[in-house]
């Protein structure tokens, strides 16, 4: 680590003048030598907030969970989407958001402020363990007394991360939450967003966890009914206000053009007759835009030939219409229709009496309705009924354009017997790893083997075949 303690708190991080109300102000808040130098939790809480839609939208888990889950494909520089080695850096979520979080707990200046602060973390600490498997968590950002943290299994951490949502929702209360751009200091949307985030992880672990008495349908039984997610409304996102502070959907296509809406995407959209088809993808990358455009590229493809199929197709289906994806666009993190359908998941699995075709309608209507969509016709779902299949099938796409949660359905749905999984996805055929497969984890950055030798390599030790991109997490076994 060469003593940049990147996993620890060793120090406040300074934010000077008047607290964030609104995203407009994140970033305007300059140095004054002269001011107090305590820690202003309403910007750390922004800043993080910002960080945190990185993780369902253009950051490494997303945008590259978006490759192995094939909503996307890339354009100009293949490699990610043709599975080279993805040794990824998670440590920057730890010195970033996570340590910006961790300050305004350690601060505890507003008891709603901890408790969305403790929210927060645990989801990116979610993001962090389904796309690495065991990463720092119990030790993590304790500061000098933890300097090499210890990697805890993916368990432990599943178990933390269910039991601080519990009990982080219980905390909040009216105190002060200024800095809030996602929510507008709503406590009563924090505990709603904190429910679904549980039950999202909890429906996670079906595989490892699977009866209906165990842990795993406990803590969805629970979250239902303190309640979640149910309208989109309540959804939790971010919207970016523009200027020198734009949506990243944006910056996507910001003088560039290196992704693509996969061919894998649009040809289900396409099989299903599903009126998503027509936001999913944008026949143009100019911003506003709003021709959409079906023609997704063929997944998967090593430069030359990618290239060959964009030219020989100018309107290609860039990510999203380009409506979509302005400087004041949206980036959404969790979402009602993700909710529902998970929902829809657990039912099926006999973890609770809710209806499972009652969950499953309502979550393709919300995810429709997220993109001003008409509800499913009758005729739609006759097609295309709630089996556990087609269950999953909605989830993967109702999590569009989140790469991450797509990448992580796919993965529990993907067997031994059916190693498709659903829906049913083939390898890119330009392929350059020797084992041809899908990606199914993040390998440790090189960093950790050098600053975190013991503790990185104990964790090793306990992944079947070792830090390679095909050993899988913990709970994506047969």
């Amino acid at each position: 680590m060469k003593k940049r303690y990147i996993y620890t708190l060793t120090a406040a991080f300074v934010w000077l003048g008047t607290g964030c109300n609104k995203l407009k102000d994140f970033g305007d808040v300059n140095q004054n030598p002269t001011a107090t130098t305590q820690p202003i939790i309403a910007g750390l809480l922004t800043n993080a907030q910002v960080s945190v839609t990185g993780l369902s939208s253009t950051g490494t888990p997303a945008i590259a969970g978006g490759q192995y889950a094939q909503f996307f494909t890339e354009t100009q520089y293949s490699g990610t989407s043709l599975y080279t080695l993805p040794q990824n850096d998670f440590t920057p979520y730890y010195s970033g958001p996570l340590y910006d979080l961790q300050n305004i707990i350690n601060l505890n200046q507003s008891k709603a402020s901890s408790a969305v602060a403790k929210i927060l973390q645990q989801y990116i600490f979610w993001v962090v363990t389904d796309s690495w498997g065991e990463v720092p968590y119990s030790d993590a950002l304790k500061g000098l007394t933890a300097i090499q943290p210890k990697y805890d299994t993916q368990e432990t951490i599943y178990k933390g991360i269910i039991a601080t949502l519990t009990s982080a929702q219980a905390e909040l209360d009216g105190s002060s939450l200024a800095g809030d751009v996602i929510y507008g200091g709503d406590v009563a949307s924090w505990k709603r967003a904190a429910n679904s985030i549980k039950l999202l992880a909890a429906v996670q672990l079906s595989k490892v966890v699977p009866a209906a008495s165990g842990y795993a349908a406990t803590a969805v039984k629970e979250a239902i009914a303190a309640g979640v997610i149910e309208s989109n409304s309540q959804n939790m996102k971010v919207t970016f206000p523009g200027g020198g502070i734009k949506s990243p959907w944006y910056t996507l296509y910001d003088g560039r053009k290196d992704f693509a809406e996969s061919a894998t995407m649009t040809d289900i959209l396409k099989g299903l007759n599903d009126t998503r088809l027509s936001v999913y993808g944008g026949k143009s990358e100019a911003i506003g835009n709003t021709e959409s455009s079906d023609i997704g590229v063929t997944y998967g493809l090593a430069r030359n030939n990618v290239l060959a199929f964009i030219e020989a197709n100018p309107n290609w289906a860039r990510v999203m219409r380009g409506d979509f994806r302005t400087t004041t666009g949206s980036v959404t993190i969790i979402t009602a229709g993700e909710v529902y359908l998970a929902r829809a998941e657990a039912a099926s699995l006999g973890w609770t009496t809710e209806v499972v075709a009652t969950d499953y309608v309502a979550g393709i209507t919300a995810s429709n309705g997220q993109w001003g969509l008409a509800a499913p016709t009758a005729a739609y779902i006759a097609a295309a009924p709630p089996t556990i299949a087609n269950i999953t099938i909605q989830r993967w796409i109702a999590s569009y354009p989140d790469g991450h949660q797509a990448w992580a359905i796919w993965r529990k749905s993907a067997t031994t017997a059916n190693p498709k999984g659903y829906p049913a996805l083939n390898p890119a055929p330009d392929a350059v790893n020797a084992s041809k497969k899908i990606v199914s984890r993040f390998v440790y950055p090189t960093s950790e083997y050098s600053s975190n030798e013991k503790n990185v390599n104990a964790a090793v030790a306990r992944i079947t075949g070792g830090d390679v991109q095909d050993a899988h997490v913990w709970w994506d076994v047969d």
